[in-house]
């Protein structure tokens, strides 16, 4: 009975979770209005206050950080598969491949609602670290998520300076790219706009990506949310209620330091900034994004905190369908092809609008959850995945 209680509120906690991850990705687009750099021109005041205060109160709750829960717990559900298919005698690895094969189908179509701000199909160039790690023995695993979160490149880069002052690091033309999207998605063609997205949009999201340590990031993260699920971490339990205070602790501290480094760094030249102070950047969001984690797991165990935040469950059980959706949302309402309201809303219009499709989305997750047992595009990968060859 004890277990199969543990094992319950494992999955509702990691369901709520990543409903929260989703919900907070949701809110980051709407207030930046999907990388669509459009806003008013001039608004009073007050309306200008309070749209720093959004900007401030959401970007440094939430970007960077909510990112980073979704990308781990994406290792922790190659854990459950892969650890399912390890008790019925099979090897889930390439199977998983196949399923990663399929994922770049749904990203290539949430990239064409998204400007350059696709993040699936990173995850699949990223996903074949999980492949390869999969019968690793937990120390070898350990050791590989501290040197891929170590950001080794940009530390490789930063010394390579020291003794060459010349050195430029390279330019991947994210910037000049991004902005030849953007402009591509003023003129309002639809096809126009789906097609730059798919190609020239994609690769910029790639590209940026590949100068900002996401990669490396991206693998360490996969790889952590693997480790934590053969640690069984999300299950709720004495000691990992103290191992989550534990971590509550350390990551709060870390922050604090962290951020304070990134703040002096900021101060120096050119190429600091761009290797160690990007080091530093990732390191101090990756600090603030455990405490969200811990926060999470430990309030979750409390009954009043459960009852009213549990509904994430449906929201993040249809997490494909729900990031996909939002891409569409976000098109259809601040970009040219749709209502292109950019122009006209705010930081805080905009957060207000994202809380109102996170309201819809949720009311559409339960309904179909009451329904069916995955959602849409869950319900597509899920059979596609398990289609026989």
């Amino acid at each position: 009975m004890e277990i199969s209680t543990a094992k319950t509120n494992r999955i509702e906690v990691v369901d709520s979770l990543r409903g929260f991850a989703i919900m907070a990705i949701l809110l980051v687009h709407n207030v930046d209005h999907f990388f669509f750099p459009e806003f008013p021109i001039s608004s009073p005041h007050w309306l200008n206050v309070l749209d720093q205060i959004s900007v401030k109160v959401i970007f440094n709750l939430f970007s960077g950080k909510t990112y980073a829960i979704f990308t781990m717990l994406f290792g922790f559900t190659f854990y459950i598969q892969h650890n399912n298919q390890k008790k019925k005698g099979k090897d889930f690895g390439y199977r998983f491949l196949w399923r990663m094969i399929l994922l770049a189908v749904f990203a290539l179509f949430n990239a064409a609602f998204f400007p350059a701000g696709d993040v699936l199909m990173l995850f699949v160039y990223v996903s074949p670290i999980l492949f390869i790690c999969r019968n690793w023995p937990d120390k070898a695993v350990l050791v590989l998520i501290i040197i891929l979160l170590l950001q080794p490149v940009e530390w490789v880069q930063f010394i390579v300076s020291r003794f060459d002052p010349s050195y430029q690091l390279p330019d991947f033309g994210a910037v000049s790219l991004h902005q030849q999207v953007v402009e591509s998605s003023k003129n309002g063609n639809f096809f126009d706009f789906i097609r730059v997205n798919t190609t020239l949009g994609l690769k910029v999201s790639l590209l940026w990506a590949l100068g900002s340590g996401r990669f490396l990031q991206a693998a360490g993260l996969f790889l952590l949310g693997f480790y934590i699920g053969r640690k069984k971490f999300f299950i709720s339990s004495p000691d990992n209620s103290r191992f989550w205070k534990r971590v509550l602790a350390a990551s709060s501290v870390f922050y604090a330091i962290f951020y304070i480094i990134k703040k002096l760094l900021m101060q120096t030249g050119p190429m600091t900034q761009q290797t160690v102070g990007t080091i530093f950047d990732i390191w101090y969001k990756l600090a603030f994004t455990f405490v969200l984690i811990a926060l999470f797991v430990l309030l979750y165990e409390k009954d009043f905190f459960r009852k009213r935040v549990s509904g994430l469950r449906f929201y993040g059980k249809m997490s494909l369908t729900n990031y996909v959706s939002q891409s569409i949302f976000g098109a259809l309402i601040y970009l040219p092809i749709g209502l292109h309201l950019a122009p006209y809303c705010g930081r805080t219009l905009s957060l207000l609008i994202g809380i109102a499709v996170f309201s819809l989305q949720m009311i559409l997750s339960k309904w179909w959850l009451s329904k069916h047992r995955q959602g849409p595009l869950e319900g597509i990968w899920h059979k596609w995945t398990w289609i026989n060859f």
